[in-house]
């Protein structure tokens, strides 16, 4: 059994808050989560569910990871924008140029995402959320490919993207700079292997193993120092 994703956890001050928020917008069902948060069920095949679990650290700067949603049409960009605004998020500036077509927004915990422009040839075969944008190392491109065994849809001037090879959202980091880590990102993978030699092989491609969860998760870092958790199976 090769490592699989399962889920994107998303760290909140606020559960109910954030999952109402991202409930709404990406119109999923929301069921209760066993660790005192809540689950995004996803509605497609391709989709990945979204842990938003509790936690009493505050937001210090940009989050490692952020989601871009797509447009199919300027009308349906208009939409997502302000069903946003209408759920609480609001406008923020990260540098975007005024010829820039996405629109940059921030949820009710100040979250960072995107709603891309339609026309984006390379968000053309995703779904909704196109892509999990993130800031990382062409390294970190190459460790996650291999640990996912999931191919390489971009690889040039060390921006590096993955994605399942059933389709749904990409992965993409940005090469360097790499903005330097503030604490614990509040995006991260929940992942689930089949054994230790599958934990043994991450670390042979550059993880770290750094704990424990109460649940018996192994909490690891990958070659960039981002968390992640796995769910040994037996």
């Amino acid at each position: 059994m090769t490592t699989e994703f399962t889920a994107l956890c998303f760290d909140a001050n606020d559960p109910h808050r954030l999952a109402r928020f991202w409930g709404g917008l990406l119109e999923r069902e929301t069921a209760d989560d066993p660790h005192g948060g809540f689950v995004l069920l996803p509605r497609t095949g391709t989709e990945f569910p979204i842990r938003i679990l509790p936690t009493e650290v505050k937001k210090t700067g940009a989050n490692q990871s952020h989601f871009d949603l797509t447009s199919q049409t300027p009308e349906d960009q208009e939409r997502t924008v302000a069903r946003a605004l209408e759920l609480g998020a609001e406008h923020i500036d990260v540098g975007q140029l005024p010829e820039e077509g996405h629109v940059v927004l921030a949820d009710p915990e100040g979250n960072e995402f995107c709603v891309i422009e339609a026309g984006n040839n390379f968000l053309a075969d995703t779904g909704f959320i196109g892509a999990l944008s993130s800031d990382g190392t062409q390294a970190v491109g190459y460790f996650w490919s291999k640990a996912l065994d999931w191919p390489l849809v971009w690889d040039q001037d060390e921006e590096t993207a993955v994605q399942s090879p059933h389709g749904g959202s990409k992965i993409t980091w940005g090469g360097p700079p790499v903005a330097p880590k503030l604490g614990k990102n509040r995006l991260y993978y929940d992942l689930s292997v089949g054994d230790q030699a599958e934990i043994d092989r991450l670390v042979s491609l550059g993880a770290a193993v750094t704990g424990r969860t109460v649940d018996g998760r192994v909490e690891m870092t990958d070659p960039d120092g981002n968390e992640f958790l796995v769910l040994v199976a037996r």
